[in-house]
């Protein structure tokens, strides 16, 4: 099976170990791989069109928030990462508002693609998320805004730049920093009081498709400068079918919650890490 091949650019053969391989030894190096010009250059104007219609549909709301997203615990010591107040300024286009014939819709529900992205994590197969807002979602950065440090909710996370900021928006990440056994929050603290050695930082561009493993990196969207938006399609998958959003993350990024959310409430968590 192929996938599309009026997205994906030429060069890049999804079925060639080859490429598979790049993918994976740079994700073993440093949980980060990108592909450039992953998309065909003839769809980047789409791109460009699709997230401009669709950046009207996020939901805005500038939040005070920790690297982990978590509701604020005065009984936490003062240095602790979580204690660390920051603001959080990009927005989200929810799955529901994103067409069923946009190309970041048609690319993340390929399943060619989707047997890429196993392969790529290593793993047998992957599920597209059961939650009617995440899983595909358009990230709206507006100028003056970015998105703070944080870790993510799901292992593995691949995004596509579709419009990138005239200034500022550079990706930043610190690979590995915490594990599922450890959060080592001296050097989390470390990275928030300013230390660079850890962080790696990239200037992506549109249509370059990024592969990371974001639960254990911490990272960020820097401030964006000038006068555009940087728009950022974010394509999440699961190892398992069913999963959806907890109730507080999901009104957080989108001003509300759907039924699934309620009825997930309480779920069983796959490990102890704060998010």
């Amino acid at each position: 099976m192929r996938v599309d091949r009026t997205i994906v650019d030429a060069c890049y053969r999804l079925d060639e170990p080859a490429l598979v391989a790049r993918v994976r030894d740079a994700l073993a190096g440093s949980g980060c791989c990108v592909l450039p010009g992953f998309v065909a250059p003839d769809l980047h104007e789409t791109l460009r069109a699709e997230g401009a219609a669709l950046a009207p549909h996020a939901y805005h709301d500038v939040e005070t928030v920790n690297v982990y997203n978590t509701e604020p615990d005065p009984s936490l010591p003062d240095g602790h990462p979580a204690r660390r107040e920051m603001l959080r300024g990009n927005a989200f286009v929810a799955r529901d508002r994103i067409p069923a014939d946009a190309v970041i819709q048609r690319l993340y529900t390929d399943p060619a693609f989707q047997g890429f992205v196993a392969a790529c994590f290593g793993l047998t197969g992957i599920h597209e998320l059961a939650d009617p807002l995440s899983g595909l979602v358009l990230n709206v950065v507006a100028p003056g805004r970015e998105h703070p440090w944080h870790f993510d909710t799901n292992e593995y996370t691949v995004s596509l730049l579709t419009q990138a900021a005239q200034a500022g928006g550079l990706f930043e990440y610190c690979p590995g920093i915490r594990s599922p056994q450890a959060e080592n929050l001296d050097a989390v603290a470390a990275v928030l009081d300013g230390d660079r050695d850890p962080v790696h930082t990239l200037d992506l561009r549109p249509g370059d498709l990024q592969l990371f493993a974001g639960r254990y990196s911490l990272h960020r969207v820097s401030p964006v400068g000038g006068t555009r938006d940087r728009h950022t399609a974010i394509l999440a998958y699961s190892e398992r079918p069913g999963v959806v959003g907890t109730l507080a993350r999901t009104r957080q990024l989108f001003g509300r919650v759907a039924d699934v959310h309620l009825a997930a409430a309480g779920a069983t968590r796959v490990d102890r890490l704060l998010i």
